[in-house]
């Protein structure tokens, strides 16, 4: 078992991709510790009931027999929009693992299938937390951000993780690690500007973090302790990751490209609906992943345009 295990890896480090694997027993210590920062209210209400609530820590139905969870980390750019308004060209990043989200999953689970059929193992989805269990897995380690980094990638990766039939006879499950090179590194928490990274606590301050609000709906404003200022992506935010000394060798990885003429900034802008946009600008939010935000775009494009127009 242990060889398969070995090729399985290395199949997936040939293709740029790494893995851990860990016993399903460990779904119960996930939960505990989920658990335990919820009853400690270290985590805001509405944004556990929005964010976390929907975790599932037990083998799922079509696949009740799951013996093993296996974590892959995939490295994944950011991506690039710009958008035309008044004349005027504006380039917005959009951070990795949002572009092709659900196509990069998809191409990680159906590589895997067909590694683990050579041995008759079937997998199945997971709904768990991805991050931490990278870190427990000794995947990745926690920057002080609570960003994931794994060996080799920085924070430029995705992560993904399947249940499988397939034993685990031996895993790396640890306890939850920051880098060391954060120890004496602030540089994260100097430049959030909404105090998300706090110098009292190691856990997020999730409820103040840009990328909370920001994927909300349009008709949701920003809170009125935001700076307008702050905002640096069209969904998301880069603002810790840019200054980490880990992403030195990643940060001006730039993958997809899509340019918006005036006309198509200005749909976006009024909240068009998709089924009313033109055929060639729906292309261009799917290529992006943009499509399921596009109820925020007009909120989140107007910081950057209306004062364009």
């Amino acid at each position: 078992m242990d060889r398969f295990v070995d090729e399985l890896f290395a199949d997936l480090r040939k293709s740029g991709y790494q893995a851990r694997i860990v016993s399903i027993d460990h779904l119960t210590l996930l939960q505990r510790e989920i658990d335990g920062f919820r009853n400690r209210c270290l985590f805001d209400n509405e944004f556990f009931q929005e964010r976390l609530a929907w975790f599932r820590f037990r083998a799922p139905e079509n696949l009740p027999r799951a013996q093993s969870v296996i974590v892959v980390a995939v490295p994944r750019p950011q991506t690039r929009a710009i958008f035309t308004l008044s004349g005027h060209r504006r380039p917005l990043i959009i951070p990795p693992t949002y572009t092709a989200y659900d196509g990069i999953r998809e191409q990680v689970e159906n590589f895997m299938a067909k590694i683990l059929s050579r041995k008759g193992y079937t997998l199945a989805r997971t709904a768990l937390p991805l991050k931490l269990l990278a870190v427990r897995s000794g995947l990745g380690q926690y920057g002080r951000n609570n960003i994931c980094y794994v060996s080799g990638m920085g924070s430029f990766l995705q992560l993904v993780a399947i249940y499988s039939d397939m034993p685990c006879e031996e895993d790396g499950w640890q306890e939850t690690t920051m880098m060391e090179t954060c120890e004496e590194c602030e540089l994260c928490r100097r430049a959030c500007p909404t105090g998300a990274i706090s110098s009292d606590r190691f856990l997020l301050r999730a409820e103040r973090c840009i990328v909370y609000h920001n994927e909300k709906k349009s008709d949701i404003p920003f809170p009125n302790w935001m700076d307008t200022s702050w905002h640096n992506c069209i969904i998301g935010c880069m603002h810790c990751q840019r200054v980490c000394p880990q992403n030195r060798d990643f940060i001006q990885w730039t993958g997809e490209e899509e340019k918006f003429s005036e006309k198509e900034t200005t749909l976006l802008l009024k909240g068009v609906p998709h089924d009313k946009l033109p055929a060639v600008t729906l292309r261009k939010l799917k290529r992006l992943s943009l499509v399921e935000y596009l109820d925020s775009l007009p909120r989140n494009l107007g910081v950057f345009l209306n004062k364009l127009q």
